[in-house]
């Protein structure tokens, strides 16, 4: 909505309808005053929103230039406080943080599956450790000159 055709109509009518007595238009008969009240109140409301945007921008202006080095602040005082108090849960949920959990060992038949998995993926992938790819040399059966020698 536009705040300035708004007043200019607002003003319209203050200039040319404030003799009138009613106006109809819409199925509807108003008086002058009644449709400056309603053009006022749009114009208002425009005016609030386009103030209550402009606070946010720049509150989020502000937010964008403050929370980064705040942020990092908080992720090192969290690091600090894991390392400090990892071993208690208790100290560690008065800061809202919990506990590292514990590894769950993994059973025979899990390592089993988990050991051919492994060797299959190698397998499918030719991967290769250092000692086997020592292994590998290449054979030259014929040798090529090229044409125009020197």
């Amino acid at each position: 909505m536009d705040v300035a055709l708004a007043q200019q109509v607002l003003a319209g009518i203050q200039k040319h309808f404030s003799a009138v007595a009613s106006v109809t238009f819409g199925n509807a008969t108003f008086t002058p005053a009644q449709i400056e009240a309603s053009f006022q109140t749009l114009i208002d409301l425009r005016t609030a929103v386009n103030d209550a945007r402009t606070a946010t921008q720049a509150k989020l202006a502000t937010e964008a230039s403050q929370a980064p080095p705040l942020s990092r602040q908080l992720s090192a005082f969290v690091a600090y406080v894991k390392a400090t108090f990892g071993e208690t849960p208790d100290v560690l949920a008065d800061f809202g943080l919990k506990p590292k959990k514990a590894a769950t060992p993994l059973t025979i038949e899990q390592k089993a599956t988990a050991s051919a998995r492994r060797a299959a993926t190698r397998a499918a992938r030719h991967t290769m450790g250092s000692r086997q790819k020592a292994d590998v040399k290449g054979t030259v059966t014929t040798i090529v000159a090229p044409k125009g020698g020197t």
